[in-house]
């Protein structure tokens, strides 16, 4: 596959990854309130299964002992995020929660840079910091509905410490990769990384969680476990890993930005009366970006 070719597939891979995970916020929603960090780990663990039969099919599956310590600290990633956003939900505002997330692709590009992984340059943290605004803006937009507030505190500090965690995972990824180190098969990257961060989460959730509530699961919690899993954590996963090969974090993570543009679709498409012309000027800019990034990532291959 050309580079352009492969490219293209990159971004229609993430635009794809941006719906995924834009749905599964309504899933989570339907789900009853079980121990968070069991649940995550159950959840990598059905990712896993899900792409064991991909990856195990690859020459480069079995990671060569030298790997360990960094799929250990891209699972740590992993784990990082997901346990300061539950640790943070019950301390910490969704909105102020939604409004640090959209640093993620600033931060992603400034280790990028600092790893060498991304070109220097003021064109892409440009356009990143373009769609972080449309991404606020449409978190302001949903918070103006909602009559949410911004503040800051200690639940808002830890999940900016995971926001840098999940930052760090496409960096390492790219890092990787560019030294040769990581196989070039995304599904044994996504296989292993998941591996790690479920097995670091459920450590962590046998010792501070009552693990026996998870008995309490209802058949609809399994079947929305069962699709968190396959299709909200191993392929989006597998995704973003297969995007890393041909872009730069920062580019990865910047559709990241699409994710409240797809909850301001749903909520359209359940209630049309509450989107009105708030919605407009963060939809418009995420939107310009999203194009900037495109265009500027065909012409330069990535």
């Amino acid at each position: 596959m050309s580079p352009a070719a492969s490219t293209r597939g990159a971004h229609l891979g993430m635009l794809l990854w941006a719906a995924l995970v834009g749905f599964s916020f309504p899933a989570v929603g339907l789900m009853s309130e079980l121990p968070p960090l069991s649940l995550t780990a159950l959840r990598f663990a059905i990712a896993c299964a899900g792409l064991w039969w991909l990856a195990r099919r690859a020459q480069d599956f079995m990671p060569a002992p030298r790997l360990l310590p960094l799929y250990a600290l891209m699972g740590l990633c992993l784990a990082g995020f997901f346990g300061a956003m539950f640790w943070a939900a019950h301390r910490a505002t969704a909105l102020s929660m939604a409004t640090l997330y959209v640093t993620v692709p600033l931060l992603a590009f400034l280790m990028g840079r600092g790893l060498g992984v991304e070109r220097p340059g003021w064109r892409l943290p440009g356009i990143l910091a373009l769609g972080a605004l449309g991404a606020l803006g449409l978190a302001l937009a949903e918070a103006w509905h909602q009559g949410g507030r911004l503040r800051f505190g200690i639940g808002e500090a830890v999940f900016f410490l995971g926001c840098c965690s999940t930052a760090l995972y496409p960096v390492l990824s790219k890092w990787g990769l560019a030294r040769g180190w990581l196989p070039g098969t995304a599904s044994v990257r996504t296989f292993w990384s998941l591996g790690a961060g479920g097995v670091l989460i459920g450590l962590v959730g046998l010792y501070v969680e009552p693990v026996g509530t998870l008995l309490d699961m209802t058949v609809l919690d399994l079947a929305l476990l069962i699709y968190l899993g396959l299709c909200s954590s191993a392929l989006t996963f597998w995704l973003m890993q297969r995007a890393t090969s041909s872009l730069t974090p920062g580019a990865v993570t910047a559709y990241g930005y699409l994710v409240p543009f797809v909850s301001m679709l749903l909520l359209f498409a359940s209630a049309p009366s509450q989107v009105g012309w708030v919605w407009l000027p963060g939809s418009l800019a995420v939107l310009l970006a999203m194009g900037l990034l495109m265009r500027d990532s065909g012409r330069a291959g990535g």
